[in-house]
């Protein structure tokens, strides 16, 4: 079976390792993993990797999510939405709908987020859901995050119900944006539902079931994987003739006198780098001239003027 990246439509009450290992027996492949979490009560778009597909999941970190969420005014848990333990319900009377838009139109740019006590945010080499379980208190550092659009999509003073679409960078809460709201009206909030939608230039429209997956052979699974390269449309793209897609695919730089730029890199994920401190706004999709055979990925040394092997995703 061929490497890619297959689009689950997560259900409720699904974890997202259990979607992994529908996709694992039903396809055979062994290298099976999933891109970015989602809890147990959201639901929605997860992107499944195949193979060396799964080699690419932290290129992806920069990338934007758009959420649909409603929050449930007047309600405060320990979790932070509906499935947790209640704390304490207040009453919504006095508060209009200017006033919860007006609360949420705070909640743009760059904000700082606490994490949820019950999230899987390590500090000291435990997850604080951990912590929170044996009833132990520990203080976790706000977090810096980007809330690129938020937009209200529906207001129901009477249920006490706010539902809006966020577009947000990676790590952040969306119930804390529910309890943050809540805090500020001062009724508070919970997070009564949540669904991706979209995450990169993954959409949910494209997406299957895991139940759908359950019925398939693998060689209908493997018709719907999306190419490896799919999401890595805000790197540059480089082309090689076949001698040095060889060198290349050996692990060697390449002069940089050698290499076909036909798109240079998004300057908006500048600054984003790996584990190994490579910067994503100098690197490169590179394919072999010609047969357009997608290589793997090259980052540009600019001192040396040489495109490096950052990661090859092909056998030559």
């Amino acid at each position: 079976m061929k490497d890619g990246i297959l689009i689950i439509n997560k259900p409720q009450k699904w974890t997202s390792h259990d979607c992994v290992a529908v996709c694992r027996k039903a396809s055979g492949v062994k290298k099976v993993g999933h891109g970015g979490t989602l809890d147990p009560m959201a639901e929605g778009l997860l992107p499944i990797f195949f193979g060396r597909a799964a080699k690419i999941m932290e290129y992806l970190e920069p990338d934007y999510k758009t959420y649909i969420c409603t929050a449930k005014l007047g309600l405060i848990t320990d979790t932070l939405d509906i499935w947790g333990s209640v704390l304490e319900e207040r009453a919504i009377s006095g508060i209009t709908e200017d006033d919860v838009r007006n609360a949420l139109g705070e909640f743009t740019g760059y904000i700082e987020q606490i994490p949820p006590k019950y999230s899987a945010v390590r500090i000291n080499g435990r997850r604080l859901y951990e912590y929170a379980r044996k009833g132990e208190v520990v203080e976790a550092r706000p977090r810096r995050v980007h809330i690129k659009n938020l937009d209200i999509r529906k207001i129901d003073m009477a249920t006490g119900s706010v539902s809006f679409e966020v577009t947000c960078s990676k790590g952040t809460y969306i119930r804390s944006i529910c309890d943050d709201l809540g805090d500020a009206l001062g009724c508070g909030a919970a997070m009564q539902s949540l669904c991706r939608t979209e995450s990169g230039v993954f959409s949910l429209n494209s997406a299957v079931s895991p139940d759908e997956i359950k019925e398939m052979e693998a060689a209908q699974i493997e018709k719907l994987l999306l190419p490896v390269d799919t999401p890595l449309v805000r790197f540059g793209r480089a082309e090689m003739k076949s001698d040095r897609a060889v060198f290349f695919c050996n692990g060697n730089s390449i002069r940089w006198s050698q290499i076909s730029v036909t798109e240079t890199p998004d300057t908006g994920i500048a600054g984003n780098k790996d584990g190994r401190g490579a910067d994503f706004g100098k690197m490169y999709r590179v394919y072999e001239a010609g047969s357009g055979k997608f290589l793997g990925i090259g980052y540009r040394d600019e001192v040396k003027h040489v495109l490096k092997a950052h990661k090859v995703l092909a056998d030559i």
